[in-house]
Formats: C-alpha cells, structure tokens, sequence
C-alpha cells in the first residue's frame, strides 16, 4: 500500500486528468455535482492501474446528455431507466450515473429504481466499503461515508450496511466479495462471510450469465484460488458450481489417494504460472483455466476403492469431460469455450503412457490431431497436472514431457504435423474408386487418414495404390 501522501497525489493526479477536467468543468458551470466514484477511486489509493471512468452526478439523464453532449466524440444511453449515461471523450470511456436511491422486493435482484439527491445516500448502497469512496470535481474532496479507506489501509472487505441487508438486496454481491477477494488480495470480514453462509441460498435468484459473468472475472484474477476457496467454504460454490466443493472426497485409513480438491486448485495454480511464462504479458486464458479448474470432477462419479488400499478412478477423463459440458452449458459459456474446455478435459490424462515406454511417431501423430488447436493448452494442463511431491517421479515425468514436446516439433518441422490430413482427397477417392458421394467415401477417407498417421506423408502414386488394395480387401 502506498502512503498517504502517495496516495493523495495519485487522486489528485487522476482528478486533474484532461478528460475529467473537460466533464467536471462542465458540469459545475451547468449547475450540478460530479464525482469519480468507485473503482477508479479505490485503484488511484491502491496504485492500481485506473481503465473506465465511472461517475455519480446529482443530474438527471437528460440534463447529463445536454451536458456530455458537446464534449463527446460517441454518447449512448445505457438505460435511462437505470439512470447511465454512456460517453467517449477523447481516448477515454466514461460512464455517468444518477444519484441513486434504489429499493429491492427481495424475490429478484431486479431494483425497484428511484434517483436519490445525496453522493452519501448513494454511496451507502453500494456493494463495499472499499468501493463506496468518492472524489468530488472539481473540488477534490474525498468523500468516504463508510470507512473505505480504513478498510483498503486494512486490505479487508465489508459492505457499508449491514450484510444481510445488502446481500438480500442484491445476491450477487457475494459473488463480488469472491472476486474482489481474489482481484485485490483482500480478506473478507467475518461477518461478510458469515452472512454469505447463511445467504448461500439466495443466489438462486441471480441468473445464470450474472454469475458466469462473476465467475470469469474470478478465474482471470492474478489470484484465483483465494476466491475459489471462500465460494466453497461458504456453501456458494455447491449452488453455482457444485463439482468443485464435491471434490473433497472421503479420505479413510485403509484407502489413499491425493486430496483432490486440494491437488485441483495447485493443478490451477501452475497452469497459470505455465501461462505467463509462455505468454508474457497477455490477456488471461479463461478456457485454460476453466480446464484446469474442472479437469478432475469426474472423479467423484469414478471413485472405486480396491484390494490393497488402492484408490481408482478409471475413466474419470471421459466422465469429467461430459460433465463440464454440462455445467458450462447450464452457466451459458459460448459453443467454442464449451468445447475447448471440455477437449482439454477428455485429453488431460493421453501424455500419462508416455513416459512408460517410447511412443511411435503415430502415437504422436494422434496426440497431436486429437488436440487439434487446443495443443499449446494441452501442454500447459498436462505439466500443470504433476503435483506429487516425489521429486524423483516429477522430473521423470518433466523430462519425458520436453521429450513429447521436441518430437511434436521435429515431426511440424519434417511433415507440417499441424494440418495432418489424407494424402488423397475426397474427390481423388471418387475417381480412383469410381464412387458417388456417400458413405463409402468417408470410410476411404478414414482409412487413408489412419495410414497417414501411422506411416507419415505418402507419394500420391503410393497413396492410390494403398487405397486401391484396402478397397479390394472391403466387402460390399
């Protein structure tokens, strides 16, 4: 945490800006207040990084479109209803809101919406101390009704009510405190976590893309498992995503195994230190981590206790790949994210038969078109996947990794190993075959791309001649 001083330099900094000093002067000189509020303030007292301005005015819509109007090179209204005001003046996006004052019916989370006519009361409503700061401009004068700042001195989260009011107000509040949690590195307030506990339940209300929204944002934090951890141990996780808290298996004294809730978090944790190293600088891979997350919670369903103490979960890959469809489907992640996440998941334990014994080229082959262009990301969750603490057993499996990853890049280099494809086409099939379009023209296809990946690139005289002695043994 920078000092004091620092920190009100950085305010200062933020509120002498060329743009907030456009919006504050225009404001003033039509009549009304204007306040930075929010994240920008928070982060400006954290040294984070400030993005989006977000402002509070005494205003009505109206009057802040006359106002922002001349200013802005693009303006949009959000939803008058709700009171924002949407504008990008020179490089930066803002978004100007009304004062407000709103109620709750306590069956949604939708509000019932009314504009209020105090920065306080509008502050008071907001989900947490340490987002209820505010920066009047042109003034400069820091307004802090609830104790932000002691609080972001402190690193802890609480809301400016009571926790049970705001969270039966807005349910998805307690999915913040995960995330902010995770985001800013803070402890959440006892008593925050305890009314999270009781409240669990109320998260039903929220729908399904508010809270995948949430999550995401949890996932792509420098520090996700903090987050992660408070969903569980409040009981949210079971009711937004139940496969991760049903990880904390039974561990009895006959039978041993790796606690795999535990090992499930470690696996996400390296495979985002796996990402930055590979990837400096970039956005965060939300469908790495989500693999990595979910890349065990078939093991529940597969659990098998054997002779010997001996713990199994035979197929847990294929099992857990299903089900991670089915949950992403339910919380409305794209087609694409579904299907990357839940590939990454069914592959996660190919590479294990590796370091038994040397595979074949075709073997390698394989591996490589059943990854198809999640590869880079299978790498990353295969290493990431080796938490055992036998340092002997980890280097194996760490050298005979470099092994698979050399050979995958000497086969790109000797026959274009991305793009493995039959060495004949389709239409070269019809004409050899003498054949229309149909089925047996993919069962051509399959067995030429079976023999590409077995024996490499072929010649198209040998190709034809292959296919036409496969052709010869079928029956038909």
């Amino acid at each position: 945490m920078q000092s004091v001083a620092e920190s009100l330099a950085r305010l200062r900094e933020t509120a002498e800006s060329p743009v907030v000093s456009r919006l504050a002067t225009a404001f003033a000189e039509a009549g009304h207040e204007l306040a930075l509020v929010g994240g920008p303030v928070r982060d400006a007292l954290l040294a984070r990084a400030v993005h989006d301005l977000d402002f509070t005015t005494d205003a009505r819509p109206e009057a802040t479109i006359a106002i922002v109007k001349p200013l802005a090179g693009a303006w949009w209204d959000i939803g008058r209803q709700f009171g924002t005001v949407g504008a990008r003046i020179g490089d930066e996006t803002v978004e100007i809101t009304t004062y407000r004052a709103d109620s709750y019916d306590g069956a949604t989370r939708k509000p019932e919406v009314a504009f209020g006519d105090t920065l306080d009361g509008d502050l008071v409503r907001r989900d947490f101390t340490v987002n209820a700061l505010a920066l009047r401009v042109p003034q400069i004068v820091l307004v802090d009704p609830s104790g932000g700042v002691d609080d972001l001195m402190a690193r802890v989260l609480r809301t400016p009510i009571s926790p049970e009011v705001s969270f039966g107000d807005d349910p998805l509040r307690m999915l913040r405190a995960a995330r902010f949690a995770s985001q800013l590195g803070f402890a959440v307030s006892d008593d925050t976590v305890a009314a999270m506990s009781a409240m669990a339940d109320r998260i039903e209300i929220v729908s399904a893309e508010r809270i995948r929204d949430e999550l995401v944002k949890l996932l792509t934090s420098d520090n996700p498992r903090a987050g992660l951890e408070l969903l569980v141990e409040s009981g949210l996780a079971e009711r937004i995503l139940p496969e991760l808290p049903a990880l904390r298996l039974e561990i009895d004294e006959h039978h041993h195994h790796k606690d795999v809730y535990r090992h499930t978090l470690t696996v996400l944790d390296q495979a985002i230190g796996y990402e930055k190293e590979r990837h400096p600088g970039e956005e965060p891979d939300l469908v790495l981590r989500l693999a990595a997350l979910l890349h065990d919670i078939g093991k529940p369903a597969t659990r098998r206790l054997e002779p010997g103490g001996v713990v199994s979960f035979h197929h847990h890959d294929v099992v857990g790949a299903k089900l991670a469809r089915k949950r992403l489907k339910a919380l409305r992640f794209d087609n694409d994210t579904v299907d990357a996440v839940s590939r990454l998941i069914e592959l996660h334990l190919r590479f294990f038969g590796y370091s038994d014994g040397t595979w074949t080229d075709s073997a390698v082959r394989r591996y490589v078109r059943d990854a198809g262009d999640q590869l880079e990301r299978l790498h990353e969750l295969t290493r990431a996947d080796v938490t055992t603490r036998n340092r002997r057993k980890a280097d194996r499996l760490g050298f005979a990794y470099d092994d698979l990853e050399a050979r995958v890049e000497e086969l790109k280099a000797q026959e274009e190993l991305d793009a493995v494809r039959p060495d004949l086409d389709g239409t070269d099939v019809m004409r050899i075959l003498g054949l229309r379009p149909g089925p047996e023209v993919g069962r051509a296809m399959r067995f030429l791309l079976e023999l590409r990946l077995d024996e490499g690139p072929l010649d198209p005289d040998d190709a034809e001649g292959r296919l036409r002695t496969w052709w010869a043994a079928q029956e038909r």
